[in-house]
């Protein structure tokens, strides 16, 4: 059996390394958290955002909404309000078909 690599998942994610993740500014992660209830990172005495690992997943629902399938603000808001339990179990499953495509990738880069 081949040797697995384990992901290294942070507790904290800072703005930036956030921003990058999603290749958007950081403008807009603040623009999304003054709208959304659901992304509530922590802040220090500096005043400096990080963001847990379910701060990113809210935030990469709310991002996939509103970019992929055309979602307005109050669209995304009243549909993550009515189905956040739904909407969460499908985007576990669209992060887990992404990997799945990469690793298939890889593969076939190998052959």
């Amino acid at each position: 059996m081949p040797y697995k690599e384990r992901e290294i998942s942070k507790m904290y994610y800072t703005m930036g390394e956030v921003s990058a993740m999603f290749g958007v500014n950081q403008s807009l992660i603040r623009f999304y958290e003054k709208e959304f209830d659901v992304l509530q990172p922590k802040k220090n005495k500096k005043g400096n955002r990080y963001f847990t690992p379910e701060d990113l997943e809210n935030f990469k629902i709310i991002f996939h909404l509103i970019n992929h399938k055309g979602y307005t603000l109050q669209g995304a808001k009243d549909h993550l309000k009515h189905n956040m339990g739904d909407t969460r179990d499908h985007q576990r499953v669209i992060d887990s078909l992404e990997e799945m495509k990469k690793f298939l990738l890889e593969v076939r880069d190998q052959l």
